[in-house]
């Protein structure tokens, strides 16, 4: 098959993912604590014949015989970009944010550890501090019927007042998780992570050994840059359509081939 065929198409399917993966970041700029994907290209080397090893060396010049040669390009692997959002205040008392790196955990379903950047909290129907969608947090805090006046501490401290008490009780606390290497973390939807079997986990108490502080009454935006993202789209069309072009070529070229006469 004419080389042409395979470059154009291996890059046509590789533009078309990053595209993709673009257009998903900015579908996300106004999702709270959306951390937005990059692409990573590599370059893709034809293997050597079999009659012509890559190895081979003329015994003489002691020149190699054929070296591999660029035949594409490929995307290799998509991983989120762990860069701090903007943190917006709400007024909310259930609204927490992350300032700095770590994740909040939450009980999963099957007890499975997911991973999660803040948002919107509640109080589950069994009395548990939960996200929205009715996850709750793996610290399991329990909010009595009669607690009021809640209070997330930027240490992870939850205090809340009871009756005619006149100082408020510790009801629980919120540790943070932090991940050696973020790469290892599988996007989940709902804007939470699942830990893969091999992630380096870490739990540390906000504000300790490099872990986040958490504020009450506010939210962290998208790190989606509106302007970057554009941009990227515009190169990754342009792209796209070079690729479309190097088939188009390939196809010029074999129709002339077909056509020649003795």
């Amino acid at each position: 098959m004419n080389g042409a065929f395979y470059v154009g198409a291996v890059g046509l399917n590789a533009h078309e993912r990053a595209l993709a993966i673009v257009s998903h970041n900015l579908s996300n700029i106004n999702t709270t604590a959306f951390k937005r994907s990059a692409v990573r290209f590599t370059e893709l080397v034809d293997a050597p014949s079999m009659t012509a090893r890559a190895d081979a060396v003329d015994p003489d010049t002691q020149v190699k015989l054929r070296s591999p040669s660029v035949s594409g390009v490929a995307a290799t692997s998509v991983a989120p970009v762990f860069e701090q959002g903007d943190l917006k205040p709400t007024g909310g008392a259930l609204d927490i944010a992350l300032s700095g790196d770590g994740f909040i955990e939450l009980a999963g379903p099957g007890n499975e550890t997911l991973l999660w950047r803040g948002g919107t909290l509640k109080v589950d129907r069994d009395g548990y501090l939960a996200t929205v969608e009715g996850i709750p947090l793996k610290a399991m805090i329990s909010v009595p019927d009669d607690a009021t006046a809640l209070q997330i501490g930027r240490d992870g401290s939850v205090i809340a007042n009871f009756g005619d008490e006149q100082s408020p009780r510790e009801i629980g606390r919120i540790d943070l998780a932090m991940v050696r290497d973020p790469s290892a973390l599988l996007r989940d939807e709902g804007g939470y992570y699942r830990v893969a079997l091999d992630a380096d986990l870490r739990v540390a108490a906000p504000g300790e050994d490099g872990a986040a502080l958490l504020i009450q009454g506010s939210l962290e935006s998208s790190n989606v840059e509106l302007s970057n993202e554009m941009v990227s789209l515009l190169l990754m069309q342009r792209a796209y359509a070079a690729s479309a072009q190097i088939v188009q070529a390939g196809d010029q070229l074999m129709a002339i081939a077909n056509s020649l006469r003795r």
